[in-house]
């Protein structure tokens, strides 16, 4: 079954002499379990193309549809609250925000989603890590390995169809982007989670199941290494994320009772007010 599905997409810059085709006519599938890597060198086009996956930029022409849904046919507000729910972006440069730990940056989707936190699923996830020793630091605490799990963490939190990894060992050493690399396989294989990760470097693209090689804004080959996570249990995502829709729904209706009941509440100042004015 098909998560992602790229119809003829292109994305150019400029006009006339000065045109630049940054993704030129492409056109793709990924299947649900699969961990594609897209690689290319510097220019090639490819992290262009993640960015449009992502909904971060908006393609020139084409469609791009993830879980059955046109992310080329919606506004910017349905669109934000579609990537939030349904795409986790990992960066190379980790993207956390510094004034929060590494709990709250692993749940900051649910919160700004407004939905309660999956305590259970969260200490398997922190576990799962090895950050279970690092959950009250900040960002400056930790080293460039540790920021990057937690990114990795952000990104699973809300078990979205799909994950896209943009050069995610580019900042790091060899030993650190090996766990790195080691952690997304076994998000795949464990969680069923679908990736498409693009990197410049083939010993890091050797780890997934599948490579497609970019080159000028096109593809120039895709090659199946090895068969997609076939543990993806759908019923169970989806019930899961019904159960993430009633917590959060919960947790909004709590938010306006307890409003609700603080706006109804008397006034001590007032009420103070009136009795001193009545003398």
């Amino acid at each position: 079954m098909a998560i992602l599905q790229v119809e003829h997409l292109s994305k150019q810059y400029g006009k006339g002499d000065s045109l630049v085709m940054a993704v030129n006519d492409v056109s793709f599938e990924v299947q649900r379990g699969e961990f594609v890597a897209i690689i290319g060198a510097s220019g090639s086009g490819k992290s262009t193309l993640l960015h449009m996956l992502g909904g971060v930029d908006r393609p020139s022409q084409g469609e791009i549809i993830i879980d059955g849904q046109s992310i080329s046919r919606i506004n910017s507000d349905q669109l934000a609250i579609f990537r939030r729910r349904n795409i986790g972006i990992i960066y190379q440069f980790y993207n956390l925000i510094p004034v929060l730990n590494v709990r709250e940056n692993i749940t900051l989707p649910a919160s700004l989603d407004g939905r309660a936190i999956d305590e259970e699923y969260l200490n398997d996830l922190i576990s799962t890590l090895g950050l279970k020793e690092r959950v009250d630091h900040l960002p400056n605490q930790l080293s460039g390995g540790q920021q990057q799990r937690v990114a990795i963490g952000r990104a699973l939190f809300m078990r979205p169809a799909l994950i896209l990894a943009d050069e995610p060992t580019g900042n790091l050493d060899s030993k650190a982007s090996d766990e790195i690399i080691k952690l997304l396989r076994k998000a795949n294989e464990q969680y069923g989670q679908t990736i498409v990760m693009v990197t410049h470097d083939n010993e890091i693209a050797e780890h997934a199941t599948r490579i497609i090689d970019f080159n000028d804004g096109k593809i120039t080959s895709d090659r199946q290494l090895s068969a997609p996570a076939t543990n993806v249990d759908v019923e169970f995502v989806n019930q899961y994320r019904s159960k993430l829709n009633k917590m959060g729904a919960a947790a909004i209706a709590q938010s306006v009772k307890t409003s609700s009941d603080q706006s109804s509440e008397p006034s001590t100042e007032n009420t103070e007010g009136s009795s001193d004015e009545s003398h």
